[in-house]
């Protein structure tokens, strides 16, 4: 959403399931800039990696690290990248193959990658660093103000809700209710207790 509203950029995306609420917003927000004048957008699924990649001008990534997705972006799917796109990886280090960038940057000068995380951290793979088309940063993309704070209230209602014996919170995937409105509305349970069998406690 940032890159469709900050940017006014078209969207492609590939995902194994069709994503219709992401796409109906994707054609809201479009008829909402066609109505005051302005270019419309458009949001294309892809049903292949490969088919994707050669499409975008800019690649970011945004799934979960697992033995299918290690190395999603490797030499191969580089090259069918456009020599000028840009990559950012600001999920998990292993979905790139850091040495196949490495020479990928070397080799084509007008590509630009952005790296939030890296494959073997915190070290980098030999050469990154001296590859002046990368923009690299220390695992830092969750410090806005919102996220920082939002995870330390997180944190203290884990905490004392602990202490007061307060239920796990059945849906630890929207927190909302913890972190909008003031504090003596925050519901009177654990929020976010990623690991809550592992330590006996139940929901």
């Amino acid at each position: 959403r940032m890159m469709i509203e900050g940017h006014k950029m078209s969207v492609a995306y590939f995902d194994l399931a069709p994503q219709p609420d992401f796409e109906k917003y994707v054609k809201d927000y479009s008829d909402f800039l066609v109505a005051r004048g302005e270019p419309p957008l458009t949001c294309t699924r892809a049903l292949t990696v490969e088919e994707l990649l050669p499409k975008c001008d800019v690649v970011s990534i945004h799934t979960a690290l697992n033995e299918h997705t290690k190395h999603t972006i490797n030499a191969a799917r580089l090259g069918l990248m456009k020599p000028d796109g840009v990559l950012i990886n600001t999920a998990r280090g292993p979905h790139v193959n850091e040495a196949d960038l490495v020479a990928h940057l070397k080799a084509n000068p007008t590509f630009v990658a952005g790296l939030d995380v890296f494959e073997e951290e915190p070290a980098m793979a030999p050469g990154l660093a001296e590859c002046h088309n990368a923009v690299i940063v220390p695992h830092i993309a969750s410090a806005s103000l919102f996220t920082r704070g939002g995870m330390a209230t997180l944190a203290a209602a884990n905490v004392a809700g602990l202490l007061q014996t307060y239920p796990i919170w059945s849906n630890s995937s929207d927190v909302k209710p913890f972190l909008e409105g003031p504090v003596s509305g925050i519901p009177k349970m654990c929020p976010s207790i990623v690991n809550a069998a592992g330590v006996g406690l139940s929901k």
